[in-house]
């Protein structure tokens, strides 16, 4: 989902100023521009993968020969997600030079005021890493300080030091290397803890469950737990937004459960079937109802329950997705065969798999893919938390009319995606 930010009128000045720029909304690139699939081809993997990014989130793709108005276009279009004017002085379809496309990104990326920190002396040591040969003066003015400050924080890597040095035009590369690092700055990229293939990768991954708590949203909670008290859901999770992977739709998937022992062992399966995955922890709160026939409820860290008006409970659990990116859509496609082999339960006391296996795991994609069901989300959003519950399709507009019903004011999400068999089988009312 794209943010909204405001962008402000000191970068709206600077991109006036420095590239001359007059563009609204998303960039309109020229018909010399290459097909996102041809430019990429010729990017090296991090790039490759800014690249796409920036086409799937923003819809902005680089070609080949790009102009001060499309750059200063793409990086509005990044900081604002909206229409956005900028006044102009001079011709915006005049080439790009790499300098000036440092500068703005410097700008966007709110590193500005630490490049006017560096004294001459320190530019110049910053800098003779590129082999500038510029006269001793020159490392006096704003160019050189941006300059030194985007090499020291690395929103210049080091590849792409000879441009500079030959204060040509800005490549295709270059470019979408520094909308990378903008949207790296601003939070605004993706958001995961490693990859699967890391050493440390467990460690993380306790370390992010362990700093997890139940959710508690009290002004969100209330209108879904009248929901469950209703019947008109059997149960929904809670999340934070803040936590969301932003990964690729095409490449990524999320998968649900509730033991931390299980998630090692997940990750370890995916090392030893070969898959390399992004991995992003989302914490999450599972919310249903305890029948008062159970018994006492008791205490623990891993769940709080709420008596309610008919001597039952709401058992509020403590759970987690894992949002994985795959290198490849045929390793995505994988997964739902190393789950149903390794990970999904058919007869009690079962041989052969991970531990804390289901019956029914959960792990779905925004992108469709074969053997999932398509089935919807119901979405009710307060801040940057928010409650959902998953349907049958044929049962969504019940399930968001009583939302509705219950508050007028919400911001309710509807949208359908694709699930794993065994869950879709449990939402038709099948136990196993």
């Amino acid at each position: 989902m794209k943010k909204q930010l405001r962008l402000g009128s000191k970068l709206l000045l600077a991109s006036a100023i420095l590239l001359s720029a007059s563009a609204v909304g998303a960039p309109s690139w020229s018909s010399a521009a290459s097909s996102t699939s041809s430019n990429v081809l010729a990017l090296s993997p991090l790039a490759k993968e800014y690249a796409v990014f920036l086409k799937e989130k923003y819809n902005i793709t680089i070609g080949n020969s790009v102009t001060k108005g499309q750059y200063a276009a793409a990086v509005n279009t990044i900081l604002a997600s909206s229409a956005v004017e900028v006044s102009t002085t001079g011709k915006s379809n005049v080439r790009l030079k790499s300098v000036e496309a440092v500068q703005l990104a410097l700008k966007a990326a709110d590193l500005e005021e630490l490049a006017y920190t560096y004294p001459a002396d320190k530019t110049k040591k910053s800098l003779a890493k590129l082999k500038l040969n510029w006269k001793s003066d020159a490392y006096g003015s704003k160019k050189a300080q941006a300059l030194a400050a985007a090499v020291d924080t690395g929103l210049l890597p080091s590849d792409y030091y000879g441009e500079i040095k030959n204060d040509g035009a800005a490549s295709s590369a270059l470019s979408t290397i520094l909308l990378g690092k903008v949207l790296e700055t601003k939070g605004q990229y993706k958001h995961y803890i490693g990859k699967s293939s890391d050493s440390d990768i467990y460690a993380k991954l306790f370390d992010a469950y362990r700093t997890s708590d139940i959710i508690q949203a009290p002004e969100l909670r209330n209108v879904v737990d009248e929901a469950l008290k209703e019947n008109l859901v059997t149960g929904y999770n809670l999340k934070d937004s803040r936590y969301d992977a932003n990964f690729i739709d095409s490449l990524s998937l999320v998968y649900g459960h509730s033991d931390f022992k299980h998630a090692l062992q997940l990750i370890g399966l995916l090392r030893s079937e070969k898959i390399d995955a992004k991995v992003q922890f989302e914490p999450k709160t599972s919310a249903f109802i305890y029948l008062k026939e159970w018994g006492d409820p008791g205490v623990s860290d891993l769940y709080e329950v709420v008596q309610i008006e008919n001597g039952n409970y709401i058992e509020y659990a403590k759970e987690y997705d894992l949002a994985f990116e795959f290198a490849t859509i045929a390793d995505k496609a994988r997964f739902d065969q190393i789950v149903l082999k390794f990970a999904k339960k058919n007869k009690d006391n079962q041989p052969g798999l991970i531990y804390g296996s289901w019956w029914q795991p959960l792990y779905f994609s925004l992108t469709e893919l074969k053997n999932y069901k398509k089935i919807t989300n119901n979405k009710i959003e307060k801040g940057h938390y928010y409650a959902q519950s998953f349907s049958l399709k044929e049962k969504s507009a019940e399930v968001t009319a009583g939302f509705k019903k219950l508050d007028p004011k919400a911001k309710l999400i509807q949208y359908d995606f694709w699930v794993d068999g065994p869950f879709f089988n449990y939402l038709n009312g099948e136990s196993k």
